[in-house]
């Protein structure tokens, strides 16, 4: 099996990949069957196809119906054919960019093997860590997230409609039963208005985040331009509100905008004195009051990891839910062990990778969830 030349993908990134394209056709890969594949292809080797195979038919598929999705994202995976035979491995070719035209007619590419490069292309970038892209890659991975739609988590409001099943109206149908001079009539029902829950991004733009901070911010534009009720601080030596910047619709001029109000780009790191100085100014005033914050951040704190621990718990008994999204969650030979992700782990709800275009996508489906 080979990688596409100037793709520059590891493999770690290939398989991950595989397994979170898998889960979007609807397999359901949790984090340990993704380290489980990972950790098996790398004890038969990839030089096999057939290894790699076997690997994910026993670690990324839980019943027997999730094998026919399986060897049909496995195909298109690993070498554009649509679908796979049934009972065993496809027929996979090399995945290779289609060759240039040398004038004589020969090695000339169908439209539809450049349509599968291109868009084999786009689904490894979309995968690729943040961090190791060149300015080329990161520009092209900027014209992805249009496909990143932010939508608000939503909560019971306080007004109630009208609707078919629910709670019973009483004034309404005793109403209603009025007007027929006492002779029983419709019963009326209804029930409480969904409100869309305020959603709280507190990015970590310090210095050990430097490799993230510009598409982090990029991603909080894309939540703040959809319309949800939605907040952005960023954290470093200081907290700043960014919201305001954020709105620009252009993206590149919202993170421009955002950059010059930012006075600790690639800084230190106070995360604890962050969050206590967003809870004193803004959180206890209303704006985390059952809303659903998100924390991106590696975790590294220079000040004492339990002062961090303490304020994140001091969030979470304001919030509704609190995420916490690490570029580090997605390696799958990530583990928990820094000191002030340790301190914060008891007061997190949701602890997710934040590294990738894809990751990133999973994460407004988390928030949208929550």
């Amino acid at each position: 099996m080979t990688t596409p030349a100037g793709w520059f993908a590891s493999p770690e990134e290939i398989l991950l990949g595989f397994a979170r394209a898998l889960r979007a056709a609807g397999v359901d890969v949790t984090a340990d069957r993704e380290r489980s594949f990972v950790e098996a292809v790398a004890a038969l080797g990839m030089e096999d196809v057939a290894h790699v195979w076997r690997a994910g038919l026993a670690t990324l598929c839980g019943s027997p119906t999730d094998h026919e999705r399986y060897a049909a994202v496995f195909a298109a995976w690993f070498s554009g054919q649509v679908g796979g035979r049934k009972g065993g491995a496809p027929q996979v070719r090399p995945m290779t960019r289609a060759p240039l035209d040398n004038g004589a007619g020969e090695g000339e590419a169908s439209d539809d093997d450049t349509l599968i490069a291109q868009a084999s292309a786009s689904e490894i970038l979309r995968h690729r860590d943040v961090a190791t892209l060149d300015a080329a890659e990161k520009e092209a991975l900027h014209q992805l997230f249009a496909r990143v739609h932010p939508r608000a988590p939503r909560r019971r409001g306080h007004r109630r409609t009208p609707t078919a099943r629910g709670e019973l109206d009483a004034r309404r149908t005793l109403r209603e039963s009025l007007t027929r001079l006492g002779e029983p009539g419709r019963i009326h029902h209804r029930r409480r208005r969904p409100r869309p829950r305020r959603v709280v991004l507190l990015v970590d733009v310090s210095g050990s985040m430097g490799a993230y901070a510009d598409t982090l911010l990029r991603l909080a534009h894309r939540f703040v331009m959809s319309g949800a009720p939605v907040e952005v601080f960023t954290l470093g030596t200081r907290l700043t509100h960014v919201t305001r910047a954020l709105r620009h619709r252009d993206a590149d001029r919202a993170i421009v905008a955002a950059g010059e109000a930012i006075p600790d780009w690639s800084g230190g790191t106070r995360l604890a004195e962050g969050v206590d100085v967003f809870l004193r100014r803004w959180g206890r005033k209303g704006m985390a009051r059952g809303a659903v914050v998100v924390i991106f951040s590696d975790g590294w704190e220079r000040d004492a990891p339990e002062a961090l621990g303490e304020q994140v718990r001091r969030l979470q008994t304001l919030a509704h839910r609190v995420v916490w999204a690490n570029p580090h969650r997605g390696s799958a030979a990530y583990q928990p062990i820094q000191a002030g992700i340790v301190a914060c782990l008891p007061h997190i709800d949701d602890f997710v990778a934040g590294h990738s275009l894809a990751a990133f996508e999973e994460l407004t489906e988390v928030v949208a969830r929550a």
